[in-house]
């Protein structure tokens, strides 16, 4: 028993309980962060609130368990906003632990109060304010179970700044842990898994596309089974590239909007054409996963596999199969197997055959980008580069636009399991490094790598000294084109014009790093990349490599099509 406890060692004791081992946050709350190294919580101290959210997001994702995150009220709180609601899209299990005003200046325009419930309302599943200690240790719980119950997503709990130093209620006695997520594995309707077998199983040309959620579920073994049991072809949506190994025979790759030119997926679309019966796991169906909703043959049958039964047949209808990932493949992995299996096995040669051809017709399509000695350098090199380099536990966090596009459709799986990840639940610039930080913090024996256009790592320098400080020595890839690719190309796309926005001034990203105290190297030369990027993964320190790439460049969106010049 630690002497003269107040209430924020309730708070504390609470967050412990549920396993909590660190939280991303700056000084405030003070109490807070006072208390909890005594308890065995590390603060990580980031720069800016934003960075902090994404860099608890890296660390959920990686880590299996809820991620904590904290900041002071105001204008604090606000920058929390947007990595919430990337967490909330993503369903990305995160407890914000945030400060407010003090009881007695509730409604006083007090220094920097703001209405959080309502600021938080539209980004959280679960928003409270607690105002008695007595009543601590059932909203810590509560906000626990909320962000790892059911389809994970982020909890707020707001404590105003007097209750902290409230006297410290008796202990609850309460053992309950409620860290790590999934909370609960419901198994879908042994009735609708038995119709899903029936129908996999007679199906001419089934397809599998599995989501984010499988990576949330933890069930890429289990999807790994039925793969291999049923000899049925598996895609991958963006978030859930990784789900299955991408080099197992009857792997597709990630398929939906960047299946154009020089895309893996191109090769692939014969087989999405062709689906019959389409098993979608963990898969929200959006606008990108699907290229607009135009991807899947109308014919097709579609069984939705997910835990929010909301999502089931928001956009295609479909059998339902609500319930836990992990728990309902391997349930329907055991159905599939009483089953007659024959008209699968007969078909897996010739599916091998046309997936092999595909994956060689793209290497072949691609082989003059990715081998290519032209400056400025294509990212495809800079991706065959990476790919070369990757170990089956290597970790690498691409930021939202041109680079998440890159590392799905150039880079390789090579086991199954949460290793890539990218922002892709509103697809925010400024999310690669800080989540590449919380992935390190998460499995600091792992290689992460992290690649972000100059635009997207723009919105986090700062987050390099934190890099340096926190001892997180991540190597930082910036694609250093000197424009908003993604926007150039999109506005040009569709209005045969561009805003003046999309171009910037010319920026030396290697300096920058080597003035806060990090490595920093610029390369112009494709042959200097590769072993720029080895001295970097084997740094005690973060590693800015700047590189510099071809701005006519861009990755295999569909929408492009025809529709621009460059190469």
């Amino acid at each position: 028993m630690i002497a003269n406890q107040n209430a924020a060692h309730t708070v504390v004791r609470a967050f412990r309980r549920h396993g909590v081992e660190v939280a991303f946050g700056q000084s405030i709350p003070t109490a807070f962060h006072l208390v909890a190294p005594g308890y065995g919580i590390r603060q990580f101290a980031y720069r800016t609130e934003n960075a902090g959210a994404a860099m608890a997001d890296g660390y959920a994702r990686i880590s299996g368990r809820v991620a904590v995150v904290t900041a002071q009220n105001g204008p604090a709180a606000t920058l929390l906003v947007p990595g919430l609601a990337e967490a909330l899209k993503a369903s990305i299990p995160i407890v914000a632990l945030v400060q407010d005003v003090a009881r007695g200046a509730t409604d006083r325009n007090a220094f920097q109060e703001l209405d959080h419930l309502d600021l938080f309302r539209g980004v959280a599943k679960w928003v409270r304010r607690v105002a008695q200690a007595d009543r601590i240790d059932d909203y810590v719980d509560m906000a626990f179970t909320a962000a790892a119950g059911g389809r994970p997503g982020p909890a707020v709990l707001i404590v105003p700044i007097d209750l902290f130093q409230d006297a410290a209620p008796a202990e609850s006695g309460r053992v309950a842990s409620l860290g790590a997520y999934p909370l609960d594995r419901p198994q879908a309707d042994p009735a609708a898994v038995a119709a899903a077998a029936d129908l996999l199983a007679a199906a001419e040309h089934p397809l599998v596309v599995a989501g984010g959620g499988v990576h949330s579920s933890g069930a890429a073994a289990a999807l790994a089974a039925l793969q291999e049991r049923a000899h049925l072809p598996v895609g991958t949506t963006s978030m859930g590239k990784g789900a299955v190994d991408e080099g197992h025979p009857l792997s597709v790759g990630v398929i939906g909007y960047f299946m154009g030119r020089r895309g893996m997926g191109k090769f692939m679309r014969p087989l999405v054409d062709r689906a019959d019966v389409v098993l979608l796991v963990g898969n929200r169906t959006n606008q990108n996963g699907t290229d607009s909703w135009k991807l899947f043959p109308r014919g097709a049958r579609f069984l939705h596999l997910d835990i929010d039964g909301a999502e089931i047949g928001r956009n295609y209808e479909a059998m339902r199969l609500q319930g836990d990932a992990r728990a309902t493949l391997a349930a329907l992995t055991e159905a599939l197997a009483r089953r007659d299996l024959g008209k699968r096995a007969t078909a897996r040669p010739a599916l091998e055959a046309a997936i092999r051809a595909g994956r060689q017709a793209h290497a072949e399509e691609a082989a003059p980008v990715t081998g290519s000695s032209a400056r400025p350098m294509r990212p495809e090199r800079i991706m065959a580069e990476i790919d070369r380099r990757l170990t089956p536990d290597t970790i690498v966090v691409a930021d939202a636009s041109y680079a998440s596009i890159w590392i799905n459709n150039y880079l390789r799986a090579r086991r199954p399991g949460q290793r890539f990840l990218t922002p892709r639940g509103i697809a925010g610039l400024g999310w690669g490094l800080p989540m590449a930080i919380g992935a390190k913090v998460a499995s600091p024996s792992s290689p992460v790598v992290c690649v972000a256009g100059d635009g997207g790592f723009a919105h986090v320098w700062a987050e390099l000294e934190t890099a340096r400080r926190m001892g997180t020595p991540i190597p930082i890839t910036v694609l250093n084109n000197q424009i908003l690719g993604y926007q150039k190309h999109a506005e040009t796309a569709t209005h045969g014009a561009y805003t003046d926005a999309v171009e910037f001034a010319p920026v030396d990203h290697a300096a920058i790093a080597r003035a806060c105290g990090c490595a920093g190297v610029r390369i112009e030369d494709p042959a200097d990349y590769g072993p720029a990027l080895e001295a970097a993964l084997a740094a005690d320190v973060p590693t800015v490599i700047d590189v510099v790439t071809d701005p006519a460049a861009y990755p295999p969106v569909t929408m492009f099509d025809g529709k621009l010049g460059g190469v």
